[in-house]
């Protein structure tokens, strides 16, 4: 048991140590996982770049597939959505410890719904906007894990993913 605290404390101190700062300016990162949402789980793949300090921009890609009963018959549907996003991130003015990256902002997207012939619900394609709230920690100067809440586009509830600096 002494050996298994010991390990999780080294593992614990050396997040830390080796752990880098919210995105800078000019510095890009990748963005990958999955989100929650009402229909279907989507896989997302993204970026973000800092324009100046405290504030990203990105681009997101998503895709879903999803089954329905509507009218007494069962359809398949897909959505892909193409989004850009600016967030600011909160670690300098609310002096948050570097592993963390704390960060609001706006999207906007355009979502395309797959639906098969005879299909007569209300699910369209268009234009999406919407805001989110999360945050990451950085396991490493490029490895972090991310969460992000939103609301108002595709993913509806949000996002668990990983993020990595290149």
């Amino acid at each position: 048991m002494r050996i298994f605290i010991f390990t999780i404390g080294l593992l614990f101190l050396t997040c830390i140590t080796f752990s880098q700062t919210p995105i800078q300016k000019g510095e890009t990162q990748l963005n990958g996982g999955f989100g929650f949402s009402g229909w279907g789980i989507p896989i997302y793949f993204g970026f973000d770049y800092g324009i100046e300090e405290d504030i990203s921009i990105g681009g997101e890609i998503s895709y879903r597939s999803y089954g329905e009963d509507w009218g007494g018959k069962d359809y398949s549907h897909t959505v892909i959505g193409i989004s850009g996003n600016g967030n600011y991130h909160f670690n300098r003015i609310l002096k948050i410890s570097e592993p963390w990256d704390f960060y609001a902002g706006l999207n906007i997207g355009f979502y395309i719904w797959s639906s098969p012939s005879g299909y007569g619900g209300s699910h369209n394609s268009g234009l999406g906007l919407g805001a989110q709230v999360g945050g990451r920690y950085y396991f490493s100067k490029t490895l972090g894990i991310n969460l992000e809440l939103g609301g108002g586009n595709a993913f509806t509830s949000g996002k668990i993913g990983v993020t990595i600096k290149i």
